[in-house]
């Protein structure tokens, strides 16, 4: 008999993906998730048994790990993601969990300016610590996703208005990582106290990614660098927290810096699924073919939706352009005070810190 798998973030992006290539595999999937959905009865159909909670809640996620033999922790975007994971490690110590895979970051990093980088890098070593356990953790860089929240002013206004300089990436898809999340956690025999960082196929530069959005829309896409305090009024007219845009203008730095470009492409994906990975544009195309699909760094909807061109498209895309520039940017040093973000002397981003040069740059990098 297949083992019982737990999946935190089972409605999410990476969780649910994972979730349905177990199902698809025979495993049991018991999926956490913060309440009942469409998303949460689509797992349930699939077969997945699906139990309600809080990651904040201690009890909460021991309940819904005790009677798994393996569990994927996958925090959500909080400010309380040390409690999180905490909350995470005490349940699979007490429940002796065989086997733990663990979302983490490609910047972890000690000595990170983005106090969120930071906290995932204790998270990470926390998670090591656990007695009999040797976690397989996933070092994901920028993922593919991301570019999705813009499909809007991209597929309506042929602009795609992101502050990445000349910064490369090679783009993966929430489908190949869920994918390697399932393989780790159906194979930990092969793959427990390894980390891996799942990437695209090919190191992609703005301009070859505005020329994919092209290729599959069939318009005119062009990237548009555009500067910090513009990316800070364009994240707060849309929505994002502010303690998000306080950490992702570190992101966009690194980004511009080449930190996402380091050891990548590698043959992770394709060495624990045993399928290529997906390229940029078939990618992109699975987002414009939905006809309601929540994506990007934010819940947004994407899809055919917001890709047909017409009159009221159009016009809503322009006056949320209008709102953009209307919008004042945040101030995040006001913010980070208020919240009492621990400081620390000397902090340094990821090509500054010579321990992740050691580990990161070099080929294949947590590849196969």
């Amino acid at each position: 008999m297949k083992e019982t798998i737990l999946i935190t973030g089972a409605t999410g992006k990476t969780g649910g993906e994972a979730a349905y290539e177990l199902l698809k595999q025979g495993y049991k999937v018991r999926a956490l998730v913060h309440r009942e959905d469409v998303r949460s009865e689509r797992l349930r159909k699939a077969g997945a048994e699906t139990v309600i909670g809080n990651l904040l809640s201690l009890e909460d996620i021991t309940n819904a790990m005790r009677g798994t033999q393996r569990a994927y922790f996958v925090c959500p975007w909080t400010l309380n993601q040390l409690d999180i994971g905490l909350n995470f490690a005490v349940a699979a110590e007490e429940t002796k969990v065989e086997h733990v895979v663990v979302m983490s970051q490609w910047l972890s990093s000690p000595m990170h300016p983005a106090v969120a980088t930071r906290r995932i890098y204790l998270t990470d070593k926390m998670m090591s610590w656990l007695p009999g356990i040797k976690p397989t953790f996933i070092n994901v860089g920028f993922f593919a996703d991301n570019y999705m929240a813009l499909l809007e002013p991209i597929a309506q206004l042929g602009l795609l208005p992101l502050p990445l300089g000349e910064g490369k990436n090679a783009p993966v898809s929430n489908g190949d990582i869920g994918r390697v999340v399932a393989a780790a956690l159906m194979y930990p025999e092969k793959y427990s106290g390894k980390t891996y960082r799942p990437c695209g196929p090919s190191l992609l530069s703005p301009e070859e990614i505005a020329q994919s959005f092209s290729r599959v829309l069939k318009r005119p896409v062009k990237y548009q660098n555009i500067s910090e305090k513009m990316f800070l009024k364009a994240t707060r007219s849309m929505g994002y927290p502010t303690g998000l845009i306080s950490q992702l203008r570190y992101y966009f730095q690194e980004y511009r810096d080449g930190a996402f470009a380091a050891g990548a492409p590698n043959d992770a994906v394709e060495n624990l699924t045993g399928r290529d990975p997906e390229d940029f544009d078939t990618i992109i195309q699975h987002y414009v073919s939905a006809k309601n699909q929540v994506t990007g760094l934010i819940p947004q909807y994407g899809g055919q939706e917001i890709i047909s061109q017409n009159f009221s498209n159009k016009l809503r895309a322009v006056s949320n352009f209008i709102g953009l520039l209307l919008t004042a940017a945040p101030d995040l040093h006001r913010f980070e005070k208020e919240q009492e973000f621990p400081e620390i002397d000397a902090a340094r981003k990821v090509f500054q810190h010579d321990y992740w040069r050691e580990t990161h740059m070099q080929p294949n990098a947590f590849g196969g």
